[in-house]
């Protein structure tokens, strides 16, 4: 079959073919922000509208645009969804044993606030989970954590979207990071330590943010001294984790240390109002059962069990047992995407010189980031002693449930391939990066855009690292600077990716809502991604002594 070259200004104008280019983009904000489409609707009319611009627009092959889609569609069953019926269904053993009560009554006993309790579980617990296993499970497991303390499902689920910014970057033992060193041969290292000198501040701003949707200016007021701790200890430990030991571990250290501080602290301070979202104090009941050490550990047993599986994961040796000449290699079945793979070109200055885009479907049975999560379920039946019937049925039950918001993040990522095979997302980042001096600025929302289409910082860098680090040499700034902008810009994304809304609403039950979610984390997404830029531009142009050399 003859390949197909992608052309990123089909109309001679770049700002016409950027508009045409947006039409996908531009109806699934409509879709949701002002016609209220549930998510599969939305997600399944913008996949036939960026294929009607692939093929009538930009000329790309029927054939080609469809296999796209498929491609995409495959992609986000497996492994995307994976990791979610995985991540729920061991939420679900918690409950069904009864230890999530044992789990709530842990975190009350620590602070009845939820303002609190968002720092605790949100937070500091999802960053930890965030830098273990990503890729959709923290948001998952925290915002249902959430749910069973008492959180309104789509307040649990918008402020863990919001909280799960400061983590991203550093998501899943550095992958993004490791992503942007591979496409574009800077040292990893360098990109590490310069998103370590733009996210820190971030970092410090989330649990202030945080509190301010909960409970407005005087939930600050009430709260700022263990508002500061939580932010100021992962921030300082992000910082020097990232400069001084490398990009696989800011998420971990920083999330524990957060953790400990912010638990320790609450011990000998407690806020003059105790905070619920029902407006009524949580009275705590004289007869309200005390739970023993070993009780709590064992209600909280699963997510031990999970951290270890998913770090293991994420080990380069065990990685290494899957790739070529590894002991596993067979595990992972690999299949050429037909009538697609290496059969788009992608052209300059996307890259440097024409490339085949390959199109290889992997289903890793075994390696996938959900599997470590299901077996982590499995053993923590057994540590639970649920009887294997019953937990069968729990995850029948699971699958069941989550039928409909597979079906929306498959077609989620089926829109994201048409838009990275057609050029049509190409087009859009080469119109931000013809806006000259001002790119500093706007370099962030590249990664913002890539992340939005998406769902994943990794795969943004994979798409837009080398515009960057090309586009920062022509205008004679710091590429690496720019490329670690497209990882800190894109975290601002996650919180409205389709992908991540859908995960985030069948986590906690609101199937169908998915247009409540996002224009809960719409605004909030757009003044983080402006303040990254900010912050860009300064460091480009004013404070220069920070870039590393």
């Amino acid at each position: 079959m003859q390949t197909w070259m992608q052309v990123y200004d089909p109309a001679n104008n770049l700002m016409l073919s950027a508009l045409i280019a947006a039409i996908p983009i531009i109806f699934f904000f409509v879709a949701l922000t002002v016609l209220r489409l549930k998510g599969h609707v939305a997600s399944t009319i913008t996949v036939i509208l960026a294929l009607a611009v692939a093929i009538l627009f930009y000329h790309m092959p029927v054939s080609m645009a469809l296999a796209s889609a498929g491609y995409g569609f495959m992609y986000g069953v497996w492994p995307i969804a994976w990791i979610i019926v995985a991540a729920v269904f061991l939420y679900k053993i918690t409950v069904v044993t009864g230890q999530f009560e044992i789990i709530r009554a842990s975190v009350v006993s620590i602070t009845e606030d939820q303002r609190l309790q968002m720092l605790l579980v949100g937070f500091a617990f999802g960053a930890f989970l965030e830098g273990a296993a990503g890729f959709g499970a923290p948001v998952a497991i925290t915002a249902a954590l959430l749910v069973g303390l008492g959180f309104n499902p789509l307040y649990a689920a918008g402020l863990c979207l919001i909280a799960n910014t400061a983590p991203v970057a550093f998501g899943a033992m550095g992958i993004p990071i490791l992503v942007a060193g591979q496409v574009t041969g800077i040292d990893p290292f360098k990109i590490g330590e310069m998103a370590g000198r733009q996210l820190p501040i971030l970092s410090v701003l989330v649990p202030f943010w945080l509190v301010l949707i909960m409970d407005g200016v005087r939930g600050v007021r009430e709260t700022w001294p263990a508002i500061l701790v939580a932010g100021v200890s992962f921030a300082v430990t992000q910082f020097f984790t990232s400069n001084f030991i490398g990009p696989e571990l800011p998420d971990i250290t920083s999330a524990l240390v957060s953790l400990v501080c912010l638990a320790t602290f609450l011990k000998f301070w407690k806020p003059t109002n105790i905070f619920r979202f029902e407006g009524k104090q949580h009275v705590r009941n004289a007869d309200e059962a005390h739970y023993t050490a070993g009780q709590i550990l064992r209600a909280w047993s699963p997510f031990m069990i999970l951290t270890a599986m998913v770090t293991v994961w994420s080990l380069k040796p065990f990685k290494a047992l899957f790739t070529h000449g590894g002991a596993l290699e067979s595990t992972v079945l690999a299949f050429p995407v037909p009538m697609l793979h290496k059969l788009v070109e992608k052209m300059p200055p996307i890259v440097t010189a024409m490339k085949p885009y390959d199109a290889i479907y992997k289903l890793d049975i075994i390696a996938a980031t959900g599997t470590a999560i299901l077996l982590a379920a499995i053993v923590s039946m057994w540590v639970l002693r649920m009887k294997p019937v019953e937990g069968v049925k729990v995850f029948k039950e699971t699958v069941v449930e989550l039928i409909r918001p597979i079906y929306s993040i498959g077609m989620v990522l089926a829109f994201a391939f048409v838009a990275n095979y057609s050029g049509l997302s190409s087009t859009l980042a080469l119109v931000l990066a013809g806006t000259g001096t001002m790119f500093p600025f706007f370099s962030p929302f590249l990664g913002w855009v890539g992340v939005f289409l998406t769902g994943s910082d990794t795969s943004a860098n994979a798409l837009f690292c080398a515009l960057q680090a090309t586009t920062a040499q022509q205008l004679g700034l710091s590429d690496i600077l720019l490329v670690a902008a497209n990882t800190t810009g894109g975290v601002t994304a996650k919180m409205i990716s389709p992908q991540s809304i859908a995960v985030a609403c069948a986590a906690v039950g609101l199937i169908g809502k998915e247009a409540d979610l996002f224009r809960f984390t719409v605004k909030h997404s757009l003044i983080f991604a402006s303040f990254v830029g900010v912050i860009t531009m300064l460091q480009a142009y004013v404070f220069t002594g920070v870039l590393p050399h």
